[in-house]
């Protein structure tokens, strides 16, 4: 790890005439069905990009929106990094040194569930991390490991106490933000589950 300059940046049917007589046809009724089954579909889908998009990351620059004062205190205290591949940013269940902005470079966030690791994912340049632990028990909840030559902002926890207690305001914004970064969790979560089950319903039926 070493220091950097910071900076923030149909089917058919029966019907009858009316003689009586049995008639086999088209049912109109089906191609209504098709149509409206092709609808629900459509505003299921805009359903599923207007979530999307309500659960977007905000901008950092309104995240950490903040009086004069406060900006130039965090712009004062922040520390830049840049990290080797393989290197480790920070361990999970250490204590948070603060929050990372992520420059340049490739990150993975892993974890250990049970004495199992998992890959959460990766970590893309612009990301703000880690929330969770800075607004929480102050303790990393993953691992944040470069894979290429990387730089991040470190944003002190120190800088961020004092920010929080002269801007009430500012720890909201992040509180915020916390909450659309867990309920995009969730809702991705649920969405691979439905294409999973569907996936396995539509292999079953084509057996």
């Amino acid at each position: 790890m070493k220091f950097a300059t910071p900076h923030i940046a149909t089917s058919k049917g029966v019907r009858r005439t009316m003689t009586g007589r049995r008639l086999t046809g088209p049912v109109r009724r089906s191609t209504g069905h098709r149509a409206e089954a092709q609808g629900d579909e459509s505003m299921q889908a805009q359903a599923r990009v207007g979530r999307m998009e309500a659960l977007a990351p905000h901008p950092l620059a309104q995240l950490l929106e903040c009086p004069p004062s406060t900006g130039s205190l965090l712009n004062g205290a922040t520390v830049g990094l840049t990290f080797t591949p393989g290197e480790v940013v920070f361990r999970q269940s250490e204590k948070s040194r603060g929050l990372y902005v992520l420059l340049s470079g490739r990150f993975v966030r892993q974890t250990e569930r049970m004495n199992t690791p998992l890959t959460l994912g990766s970590a893309r340049v612009g990301d703000l991390v880690e929330l969770a632990a800075v607004l929480g028990d102050g303790r990393h909840t993953y691992t944040l490991t470069s894979q290429t030559t990387g730089s991040v902002l470190l944003l002190p926890a120190e800088a961020l106490s004092v920010a929080f207690q002269q801007y009430p305001r500012l720890r909201m914004q992040l509180l915020e933000e916390l909450a659309r970064e867990v309920s995009r969790a969730y809702y991705m979560c649920r969405l691979t589950r439905a294409l999973h089950v569907r996936r396995r319903a539509s292999q079953a039926a084509g057996a």
